[in-house]
């Protein structure tokens, strides 16, 4: 990209150490609703010759035999699927890398010149309507969240003039309920020379007297990663309109050692011990060893590096979007940025440059040596555990003084145009297994919830699918749980049971084992042409161990080939008395899914060209070949979020 060289400042990015401070008063700144019939919900059973053709869903190897009798219909058999083969098709350009930022540019698996003839109600179809996204155009990282005089904010990375990754400034929106937002005007757009080439990612601080501070990655004009200030131009505007950067920018800058490009993402400041100094946390690699860089300031202008590494894990490369927290071990609520002692477990979390996913480890924080100690060293950041197996990145949380809540935003990437932002999720360390966190749809969703339907003791026998009778079924609320027979389960043995068996490898809802899999799908068409299974997969080796799995498999959700298809998912914790539960959020292409009340979660961004509007279905199955499993749950339809431009002509 162009450099800007008629930019050249006079500073000495080095030793740039003359800073004003922030003033006492600052300054004005410079520069498809779904609707739902009343209709009730069934569970039916495809007897028709319509639903033998669905071979491309779930394959069968038993008898081709109508199977356990339901409510005095009958279930039908899966058949075999038929092979997708992915075709060619042409990548696009890359774009971020060569700033020094993780790629921007999200591929699709496919090979060269692969093409499909989108319509422009498939298309239209795709935009989500309660998922947050800007109105056209580029979006990435959620930035800088905060509540502030009634109001929730987010900012994000945003392109004003395209959509695709580039020019990057801060958008900014307005809530009351996390919900429905408002756009404001730009916060923030490239326009200094230490941010002539992207206002990037960034963190918002509020301190004890109420002053709003924001630190955030500039990309300079000659593409060195550096770190700036900015603060609100008048805090008792509660929209926060205005917003004043530092004339001292930048505050930080790369050190010795540090590559130019491999120093981003300030997070929000949490306190010493004695209370009268601030820490933030940078992300930075050395080689290929990911590392977080701790700093220290009193004023936010001028900053002590501190001694080695807060933590530092081999092989897992540059850490991007970095994040940390304390979770409390005995309460339900969420805990302020600088609570440290008794009872707390610091999350540590770095999205990962490398893979493009987001880990995070639980540990033990010594704020006097300047350690992060993660709890089980196989679990360690980078190689763990994960916020979200699906398609989800560069996420931030903060703490919600209000609800005395900790709030999880992530970047739901789309191949094309507009992104989304993550539903908002509440984080709770998990006290039944200690080893986890819980992540949870922030309660606020459920306001959008319509008409809503049960199902209640559906028997689903080996290799059975069960339609579920619903209107809108785009925008969607699903709680389902599951139960495996009893007495099948404990007589299940398999021998042979992969001890490696992983959701990405296994081929998908197709792969049958004794018990499972068994769950949804979601985004069906009535003809099982297209479809997106979320599922649980249970195996039971022949020394009584019992491994669950949970799912997504995108592998048939599109019959379009220039589309990703791939299978998302990981092992999730099963206490023993709980039944096997999920809960998803279905909103056009975007399906969040949570199991186990949150212990391992799941984002997909679907494509369907057949299952869109009212050609959609959802289906009960049970894919397994031992076991028969019993489902109830329900069903809400999910109304439209308003998400708007902020109506100042009213005001």
């Amino acid at each position: 990209m162009a450099t800007h060289s008629s930019r050249t400042p006079s500073y000495d990015l080095e030793n740039s150490t003359s800073y004003t401070p922030i003033p006492d008063k600052p300054a004005a700144a410079s520069a498809p609703a779904g609707h739902w019939r009343s209709k009730k919900l069934f569970a039916g059973i495809l007897v028709s010759s319509f639903l033998l053709l669905s071979l491309v869903l779930l394959s069968v190897n038993q008898q081709p035999d109508l199977q356990t009798n339901v409510n005095g219909t009958n279930q039908e058999n899966f058949s075999t699927p038929k092979s997708i083969f992915p075709t060619a098709r042409t990548s696009p350009p890359s774009r971020g890398v060569s700033q020094g930022v993780s790629e921007k540019t999200f591929q699709l698996t496919g090979g060269e010149n692969a093409t499909y003839s989108w319509t422009n109600v498939m298309l239209s179809w795709q935009r989500t309507a309660y998922h947050f996204q800007p109105e056209h155009n580029w979006m990435n990282d959620p930035n800088g969240p905060l509540y502030h005089k009634g109001w929730y904010h987010l900012f994000y990375q945003y392109n004003p003039d395209s959509a695709v990754w580039g020019n990057i400034s801060w958008g900014h929106a307005v809530s009351k309920d996390l919900i429905h937002w408002l756009y404001l005007p730009f916060a923030m757009v490239p326009d200094h020379w230490y941010d002539i080439n992207g206002v990037w990612s960034g963190s918002a601080t509020i301190l004890p007297d109420g002053q709003i501070v924001m630190l955030y990655t500039g990309d300079t004009y000659d593409v060195v990663q550096v770190q700036c200030l900015a603060y609100p131009a008048n805090l008792s505007d509660p929209l926060l309109l205005d917003w004043v950067k530092y004339s001292g920018n930048p505050v930080l800058v790369p050190p010795p050692g540090i590559g130019a490009k491999d120093f981003r993402d300030p997070t929000t400041a949490w306190l010493t011990p004695d209370g009268d100094k601030w820490r933030i946390m940078i992300g930075s690699k050395v080689n290929t060893t990911g590392i977080s860089l701790v700093y220290e300031t009193v004023d936010f202008r001028s900053y002590d590096m501190l001694d080695g590494y807060l933590h530092a894990v081999p092989g897992t490369g540059m850490w991007e979007c970095v994040d940390f927290f304390p979770v409390s071990m005995t309460e339900v609520n969420g805990l302020d940025t600088s609570v440290n002692g008794p009872g707390v477990k610091h999350v540590l979390k770095a999205s990962l440059d490398d893979d493009k996913n987001d880990y995070y480890a639980l540990g033990v924080y010594d704020p006097f040596e300047n350690k992060w100690i993660p709890d089980d060293p196989e679990l360690d950041v980078g190689i763990g555990l994960r916020y979200d197996y699906g398609k989800y990145y560069a996420s931030k949380s903060f703490y919600d003084q209000i609800k005395q809540r900790r709030i999880l935003w992530g970047w739901i990437r789309e191949t094309d145009s507009e992104d989304d932002d993550s539903i908002p999720r509440t984080i709770v360390f998990d006290q039944k297994t200690g080893s986890n966190i819980i992540q949870w749809p922030v309660g606020e969703v459920e306001e959008l919830r319509s008409e809503s339907a049960e199902f209640d003791n559906v028997k689903l026998g080996p290799g059975s699918i069960v339609p579920l009778r619903v209107d809108t079924p785009s925008q969607l609320d699903i709680v389902a749980s599951f139960e495996i027979d009893k007495d099948a389960f404990e007589g299940t043995v398999e021998a042979n049971v992969d001890a490696s068996y992983s959701c990405p490898t296994s081929g998908g809802a197709a792969n049958r084992g004794k018990l499972g899999p068994f769950g949804i799908i979601v985004l069906a068409d009535e003809m099982l042409s297209e479809g997106t299974p979320i599922y649980f997969y249970v195996t039971k080796g022949a020394n009584g161990k019992v491994e669950t799995h949970f799912c997504a498999d995108e592998l048939r959700s599109s019959e379009a080939p220039d589309v990703a298809k791939v299978v998302y998912g990981s092992q999730v914790p099963v206490i023993d008395g709980e039944k096997y539960s999920l809960r998803s959020l279905v909103d056009h292409s975007i399906v969040e899914s949570f199991a186990q009340g949150g212990r391992t979660v799941i984002t997909s961004r679907i494509y369907p060209t057949k299952a869109i509007n009212g050609a959609a279905r959802v289906f009960l199955f049970n894919n397994a070949t031992g076991v028969s499993v019993t489902a109830s749950g329900k069903i809400w339809n999910m109304d439209s979020a308003d998400i708007s431009r902020f109506p100042f002509n009213q005001f």
